[in-house]
């Protein structure tokens, strides 16, 4: 397999910007990484930091090229605009009431995105970011990193391929501990201290932290939109007063039903992302925590353990497996393949020819919108006191 198709298509890798995410930063490094790991992307340019001083200090220590490291946001987009070798795609991963007004930017600017979750703050914004994304024409990939891996996919293959049979149940977890600790409830200085502002973070914390890489894993897997919710946000910690707990029942737009469980509460969990889905031929299992092993029930036959490179693996997750079978693959070849395909899908773009339909896998502004929907949608329910609401995209 051809890890990089960019040089057979244009010849030369894409020229990449980056917002946010400087030296030290944990999904900075990873950005860069994933961005790096096939080769398809080269960084030419970035914004280090909301302050102009440490934004060009930060560039400098980054190595970024001459002159080509920015003290704001406009800076960048205008002097790449004028570049002959300008950036063309531009990576924001900062906090995430700044993804809305980045992301608007550079489209406007003319760059495709790649944009850390959430995609937006709002439902409203979700719905002007999608649409203008809709009318650029420009590629969109938005950061649920956990549909990278390959037994993900192998698992939403399956069910598109329809080994499941009909889809009847969806369980979906994700369970972290991080903010377990009583004697910081809410900690308002200090790195990343703006996830305690709701004006910075978002209505739901929860959500926006761990919640939306639920929701869109039981979409990405399911095929299936969640139709209804009856939910209860909140807080479990004393005296926090951002939400750390969120749960619901689901109605799935085929009748089947479901179950949304997600925490930074559970004292001593790491990041227990897990689903579980139920059809009338089978049961799949998958566990980030383990994340090269899916488990297949299938009605009155033995189990089955699914493997990267391993026998058994559908087109797709072959494409996502970089490694002999048991060579386990992670956290960052996963966040890579999404940058693979937004790499492959850009390029196939400038060159006028078709993309590789197994490139088109990668969440996109209408998954950022429907994770909006939804978020509302468990806003509603819970403060109105759990009853049904609806979450289907507009």
């Amino acid at each position: 397999m051809n890890r990089n198709p960019v040089f057979s298509l244009i010849g030369r890798r894409l020229r990449l910007a980056v917002i946010g995410g400087g030296p030290g930063s944990f999904i900075g490094g990873m950005h860069r990484l994933a961005a790096r790991l096939d080769d398809c992307y080269e960084l030419v340019a970035g914004v280090l930091s909301s302050d102009p001083g440490r934004a060009l200090s930060r560039a400098r220590e980054m190595g970024l090229p001459e002159g080509r490291g920015y003290d704001s946001v406009a800076a960048l987009l205008e002097a790449e605009r004028k570049r002959q070798d300008g950036a063309e795609v531009v990576a924001i991963m900062t906090p995430n009431d700044s993804h809305f007004p980045y992301a608007m930017a550079a489209l406007e600017h003319g760059l495709h995105v790649i944009c850390d979750k959430p995609m937006t703050n709002s439902l409203e914004e979700a719905r002007q970011l999608h649409a203008r994304v809709r009318q650029s024409g420009r590629v969109f990939c938005l950061m649920h990193n956990y549909t990278g891996y390959p037994m993900v996919r192998q698992a939403r293959a399956m069910v598109k391929a329809g080994e499941l049979g009909s889809i009847r149940l969806v369980q979906v977890e994700y369970i972290q501990g991080n903010k377990a600790d009583e004697s910081k409830p809410d900690q308002l200085t200090g790195p990343r201290s703006w996830i305690n502002i709701p004006e910075k973070s978002g209505p739901s914390l929860v959500f926006g932290a761990i919640g939306c890489h639920a929701h869109n894993l039981l979409r990405f897997i399911t095929g299936l939109e969640v139709a209804e919710v009856s939910a209860e946000r909140g807080a479990i910690v004393p005296g926090r007063q951002v939400d750390d707990f969120a749960c619901a029942l689901l109605r799935l737009e085929n009748g089947a039903r479901g179950s949304y469980w997600v925490t930074q509460a559970a004292a001593g969990m790491g990041n227990g992302l897990q689903i579980r889905v139920s059809g009338t031929r089978g049961t799949l299992e998958w566990r980030q925590e383990i994340p090269q092993v899916l488990t297949f029930r299938p009605l009155g036959a033995p189990i089955q353990t699914l493997v990267p490179g391993g026998p058994g693996l559908l087109p797709l997750a072959a494409r996502a497996s970089r490694l002999p079978a048991s060579h386990p693959e992670g956290f960052p070849e996963a966040f890579a393949n999404l940058y693979w395909d937004t790499a492959e899908t850009i390029a196939a773009s400038l060159a006028g020819t078709e993309v590789d339909p197994l490139a088109r896998h990668f969440p996109t502004s209408a998954d950022g919108l429907a994770g909006a929907l939804f978020n509302d949608a468990l806003i509603r329910s819970s403060d109105g006191g759990g009853g049904w609401v609806k979450s289907l995209p507009a």
